[in-house]
């Protein structure tokens, strides 16, 4: 297989036009850096900072820390200052990022779809409770993400981690960012083809590779053979999926340039099929393109969707052929998109005639403590390993069938059930104002709360409805794409700032992907949260058509039903 290295420019075999104005972009020749963070990068390869870290900050403590490394180059190592206690939401976007600062760092780690031993669970919650006050939350990229990190101490959380294979090596920045992964992979029964081969042969030729460690912005990847698409492939950089050709069999289409936060956009299926040892050469071409002719000059068009979204999916595929693969592509329908999202909650078979199950923290927030609880149960009950899910959910691997009611009964003791009310299942949030620097209001103590208010108001649901939560407009929390989605801001209550939410409603990913319908100027208080999702969830209930989904009754249902200013009548409890 082709070893594809860029540390010299492609030949150019494309008539690709030059943009009308500079945009920063390699390809044509614009080097010299047109804002502070292009001009970081070029003063020093972020990669670079890991031996400062081992070397000199951890020796020295925070105050010894190079400001341009605090704020930039450190997130190439999975480290973000977090945000100082007591700042309001109302100051978020007023303050210097200096002035938000605490002394403590989030830690993303990566797992990049890799199945977790035991011993690999035990390390990451030992991690929590030895270093990060007993934090660990599962993100929504297969992340553990810990708070309250000490800089004199990364150097042996590293060395926890590297001894059972796991890094937090380019969690952030502008890298290729943790890389989702079937859950299932290699063992559900239904699954097309196995992607972790083609995973694990990205991390090892590209990550830490300085010919992809400076991309225009973040680079986000998924991969999966399952039917279900169960990794958000329609909102990634770069996705595979896995598909059928009719003469070739199993393989992977490509989908490209999809993403979220203030401009969303969904991926552009090439319709193509790649076997999966060509795939890290087709992830290599595509990223390649991403950091040769991306936006470099505005952050807020630096994203790889802006340029598929100027160029199309047939220009994008012809320089990815000529210039980066030198082969052509096969072409091939792309896959048919499933209904609706997929997180393997519950009990599900395996190929091999065991099964694997999946549980659901109260929206990722666990701890340490919970992670070495979940080891024991694992060494306890013979489970293979873990994997996380891009829905902050975690599914265990080869149960057999005889242990399967004990470890549901064992794993409700602990605090991860398998068998969860929708609302459990259905709800994610991200960091929040309580660490994130870029929040303006409060979302997993919220989410908790609403959680159980709904259980307790509408406990049986018998159509899923999936609530996602942020802090600020980045969208971390996929707010476009939930039945409910909301979006954190301060609204004005009895003539006062609180804080509050914008809500999207009817988004989805799968067969009927689409970004949620905004109501105008319609906003919610936090502290009327559950009144608005009972009226709305109450309202679809007694309004709804046979076997309509709650996104397509979004689609015709009256404003005022959306708004819950009139609740309706008659749903069942």
């Amino acid at each position: 297989m082709a070893d594809l290295r860029f540390d010299s420019q492609p030949p150019r075999f494309t008539d690709v036009p030059r943009p009308r104005r500079a945009e920063g972009q390699w390809a044509f020749g614009y080097r010299e850096p047109l804002n502070k963070n292009e001009e970081s990068k070029k003063n020093d390869d972020p990669l670079n900072v890991r031996d400062r870290i081992l070397y000199v900050y951890s020796k020295r403590g925070f105050d010894s820390i190079d400001p341009a490394d605090l704020r930039g180059r450190f997130r190439w190592m999975g480290l973000y200052t977090q945000r100082k206690p007591g700042i309001d939401g109302g100051k978020t976007g007023a303050l210097e990022e200096e002035e938000l600062d605490d002394r403590y760092f989030m830690m993303r780690v990566r797992s990049d779809g890799k199945l977790l031993s035991p011993e690999a669970v035990r390390t990451l919650g030992t991690i929590g409770q030895d270093f990060a006050r007993d934090t660990a939350d599962v993100t929504d990229r297969e992340n553990i993400q810990y708070h309250w990190i000490e800089i004199e101490n990364v150097p042996e959380i590293w060395e926890r981690l590297e001894a059972v294979g796991l890094h937090s090596i380019e969690a952030c920045g502008d890298s290729p960012r943790p890389f989702l992964g079937s859950p299932v992979a290699g063992v559900a029964a239904d699954e097309i083809i196995d992607g972790t081969s083609a995973l694990r042969e990205i991390e090892e030729r590209f990550l830490g590779n300085k010919d992809f460690s400076n991309f225009p912005r973040k680079f986000k990847t998924a991969v999966t053979g399952h039917p279900s698409h169960d990794v958000a492939p329609e909102i990634n950089d770069v996705a595979f999926v896995g598909t059928v050709h009719p003469e070739h069999g199993p393989g992977f289409d490509l989908w490209v340039g999809g993403g979220l936060s203030t401009n969303p956009m969904l991926t552009e299926k090439l319709g193509v099929w790649i076997p999966i040892d060509e795939v890290a050469d087709a992830w290599a071409g595509v990223a390649g393109i991403f950091r040769d002719y991306g936006y470099r000059r505005l952050r807020s068009r630096a994203r790889l969707k802006f340029l598929v979204a100027d160029w199309g999916g047939e220009k994008f595929r012809e320089v990815l052929e000529k210039e980066y693969l030198g082969k052509e592509l096969v072409s091939n329908p792309s896959p048919a998109s499933p209904v609706g999202h997929r997180d393997h909650i519950g009990v599900h078979p395996q190929k091999d005639g065991n099964f694997y199950v999946g549980v659901a923290p109260v929206v990722g927030r666990i701890s340490g403590t919970l992670l070495v609880s979940l080891a024991e149960v694992m060494e306890q009950f013979g489970i293979e390993g873990a994997r996380f899910t891009p829905y902050q959910k975690i599914v265990l691997i080869g149960a057999r069938p005889e242990i399967v009611d004990a470890l549901l009964d064992r794993l409700d003791e602990i605090g991860l059930p398998g068998r969860p009310s929708n609302w459990r299942q259905n709800t994610m949030a991200c960091t929040g104002i309580e660490f994130c620097k870029l929040a303006i209001v409060d979302t997993k103590d919220r989410s908790r709360d609403l959680i159980a208010e709904l259980e307790r108001r509408l406990p049986q649901l018998d159509a899923p409805i999936t609530i996602n939560v942020n802090g600020c407009p980045n969208a971390c929390a996929r707010t476009q794409v939930a039945d409910i989605g909301l979006k954190g801001q301060l609204v004005m209550h009895e003539g006062q700032q609180v804080e509050g939410f914008q809500v999207h409603l009817g988004g989805a990913t799968g067969l009927d992907a689409n970004f949620g319908r905004k109501l105008r100027a319609h906003k919610v208080t936090s502290a009327g949260l559950g009144d608005y999702v009972t009226s709305v969830v109450t309202n679809y209930l007694v309004d709804r058509k046979e076997q309509e989904s709650f996104a397509d009754w979004v689609q015709r249902a009256d404003e005022e039903l959306l708004r819950g200013e009139q609740t309706l009548e008659g749903a069942a409890s």
